[in-house]
């Protein structure tokens, strides 16, 4: 099948069920390249979707309000998605390795990015994170070498390891001023950077934060007396003159 339209309803044995959720591994490894998901449909089950090769691009409706973890894990074709206004969270590797992916949308309703969420998601160019989003897990964005541009906003308090490691084409970072903590290898490799200012509010900038930006000269340190940094932050920051 090219083409897959989910039903609002079904019926067997004489019996009519309502069709409200897509369960895990629904969908895996199918080679359709369009699926529709109606408003029926509240939840999406783990790698319901996954290793979907074909499948180009996705509107997940505003009647969804979960997605489990890897659902579209390795959808190496998807191009584009539309995530709808129910969702609250972005599970843990939901888009890992779709490498196609250059458009998504993330609504105001989401509060949480999840573990390795949009790792490997080597053809996004760029995307807005909503001041809704409080937390973003790590290696969320990591290996996602097209990002050019990133602002964390005011409402994410902590940057967690390696979130945004491997980013090699990312030139410009915008730290929110209410970011406290920036992890582990969160920037590391991260080789096209040349500058990074870090606001007041940061008290900890962890192991190898910034490891081999090779590139990157700059570097502005918030005026914070309780500032530590920690081992290999800025270790083969070879171009390192401010």
């Amino acid at each position: 099948l090219t083409f897959i339209d989910i039903p609002t309803m079904v019926t067997y044995e004489g019996t009519t069920y309502n069709v409200t959720s897509i369960d895990a591994m629904a969908f895996h490894d199918c080679t359709s390249s369009s699926i529709t998901i109606p408003n029926s449909i509240v939840s999406i089950g783990e790698s319901a979707f996954e290793d979907c090769m074909s499948l180009t691009s996705i509107v997940i409706p505003n009647s969804v309000t979960s997605i489990g973890e890897e659902a579209f894990v390795s959808c190496t074709s998807l191009v584009s998605v539309s995530i709808g206004n129910g969702v609250t969270s972005i599970e843990g590797m939901v888009f890992e390795d779709c490498t196609a992916l250059t458009t998504i949308t993330i609504p105001n309703s989401v509060t949480s990015i999840g573990n390795g969420a949009f790792s490997g998601c080597k053809g996004l160019t760029s995307i807005t994170i909503p001041n809704s989003v409080t937390s973003i897990g790590s290696y969320a964005f990591h290996g996602c070498t097209g990002l050019t541009s990133i602002t964390i906003p005011n409402s994410v308090t902590s940057i967690e390891s390696s979130v945004f490691s491997n980013c090699t084409g990312l030139t410009s970072i915008t730290i929110g001023n209410s970011v406290t903590s920036i992890g582990d290898n969160a920037f590391a490799e991260c080789t096209g950077l040349t500058s990074i200012t870090i606001p007041n509010s940061v008290t900890n900038i962890g192991w190898g934060a910034f490891g081999g930006c090779a590139s990157l000269n700059s570097v502005v340190i918030g005026n914070n007396n309780e500032l530590n940094i920690g081992a290999y932050a800025f270790n083969e920051c070879e171009n390192l003159t401010s």
